[in-house]
């Protein structure tokens, strides 16, 4: 088998292992892929390795000088998968056509797999990394976060204060916006509040052959269109004015007009009537770029009656909600309330998470960013580097209290297909854009 064979070999054995955070037989799935690591990459796992939370791992790998440490992220949990929904057997591990599919290659396996390669070789190597560096792998983000957390305090009772974090987020991005050319290479440099609100009507109830108009379901169902169809306001943030300036030169199309009215505001764009212009468009681009102004609400879940001849006392729904920089949970849910009109329906915080600090991409303290950018112009040059608003949440988020510089990037080439298949069916990852970021992450640690 040749050194690729091998690479992409045990990265589909991590994702043979189904560690599906908070399922019945995760107890068993996660010793046993914390074993198969272990013997997978041994010189990472001799390094100082440290359990945190129930199933995580911090390992520290002593540089040159302790000044300014450097904290590499990813997480061992996956999220549940509907089989029959799957072109192939998600836990599989199969190379198909050039792709390794499975749950994991892209969320969050591959990077943990690609960071332990990268490492794994440098240790053969006889590297010794300029700083300290520090790999971090929770196994709860998909739910709690807990093991994160553990390592947030750990270091902190270790008096380590990270220069830089890097956690998954961005990637090398294929067909990110319509008209765009060039892929680009978007790192978050902040994300959005991650926030569970849960809607509830309750009622007596009764037998379903005596129906009272306006019960619990249909009183849900007119809240739930009243959400769907209010509008957030739209906000062009600084990073976003960054993102589109950037790639601007390879646009075509509305956008294209869009990125030319953006350049127009300056480095800091200023509230006024051609940014709101500029935010609006974005919100007709497509969810992905309307994503990137406005806070996002997500009808996900509903509960009703137990039986179809039975009214429900009660009806419940759950929204997801992604709170955009410069809004705030408790502005968000006003909002909701409004739009809802309804004493009668209750609104219920069940997870509030404002969104995060924005981390420096330019100025004196931007080095962290520009080293970043130059390690993604080195192994992907077709690529345009730019910061950008992080839609979803990382584990990251949760060690902001101890750096300023937190960025989240995974150094893999992904099509707008393939970022649908996270947390979706038929997720996998390109076995040639694998060894790419396994480059990536070895380029990032030898300059530092």
């Amino acid at each position: 088998m040749t050194e690729a064979g091998d690479e992409i070999e045990r990265l589909a054995a991590i994702v043979r292992i189904p560690t599906v955070a908070g399922s019945p037989g995760s107890g068993e799935d996660f010793p046993r892929l914390l074993a198969t690591m272990a013997e997978q990459w041994p010189r990472v796992h001799l390094l100082d390795v440290t359990r945190v939370g129930d199933h995580g791992l911090l390992i520290h790998w002593p540089g040159a000088s302790a000044e300014r440490p450097v904290v590499l992220m990813a997480h061992l949990d996956v999220v549940p998968v509907v089989a029959g929904e799957w072109s192939r057997p998600p836990f599989a591990g199969e190379v198909v056509d050039g792709e390794l599919w499975g749950r994991g290659t892209l969320d969050d396996k591959g990077c943990v797999a690609a960071i332990c390669e990268a490492v794994e070789s440098l240790l053969a190597d006889g590297l010794v990394p300029a700083y300290d560096v520090w790999l971090s792998f929770g196994c709860d983000e998909e739910t709690t976060g807990a093991a994160a957390r553990a390592a947030v305090a750990l270091l902190r009772e270790r008096g380590v204060e990270p220069w830089l974090v890097l956690d998954e987020g961005g990637a090398i991005a294929h067909e990110a916006l319509p008209g765009l050319s060039a892929p680009i290479g978007v790192v978050g440099v902040t994300e959005k509040g991650t926030t569970s609100v849960r809607l509830s009507v309750t009622d007596d109830g009764g037998h379903a052959s005596t129906p009272v108009r306006g019960g619990p379901t249909a009183r849900l169902a007119k809240a739930l269109l009243a959400v769907d169809g209010a509008t957030m306001p739209s906000r062009l943030h600084p990073v976003t004015a960054e993102l589109f300036r950037r790639v601007a030169p390879h646009l075509d199309g509305p956008l294209r007009v869009v990125a030319a009215q953006i350049g127009r505001l300056g480095r800091a764009p200023r509230l006024g009537r051609l940014a709101d212009a500029a935010a609006r468009a974005l919100t007709l681009a497509g969810p992905e770029a309307g994503a990137m102004v406005r806070t996002t609400v997500a009808l996900t879940t509903l509960e009703g009656s137990p039986a179809i001849n039975v009214l429900p006392s009660s009806a419940t729904a759950g929204l997801n909600v992604r709170v955009m920089v410069g809004d705030t949970v408790a502005g968000i849910v006003e909002r909701l309330r409004r739009a809802i009109d309804d004493d009668r329906v209750t609104i219920e915080l069940i997870d509030a998470n404002e969104p995060s600090p924005v981390s420096p991409w330019t100025g004196p303290d931007g080095e962290a960013f520009e080293h970043l950018e130059r390690t993604i112009a080195e192994v992907y040059p077709d690529a345009v580097p730019a910061p950008y608003v992080m839609l979803a949440a990382t584990d990251s988020r949760f060690f902001t209290t101890i750096c300023p510089r937190v960025y989240r990037f995974a150094p893999f080439r992904m099509t707008r297909a393939q970022r649908a298949s996270i947390h979706a069916a038929d997720e996998r990852i390109g076995v040639s854009d694998y060894l790419d970021g396994i480059r990536w992450y070895r380029r990032l640690l030898e300059t530092l």
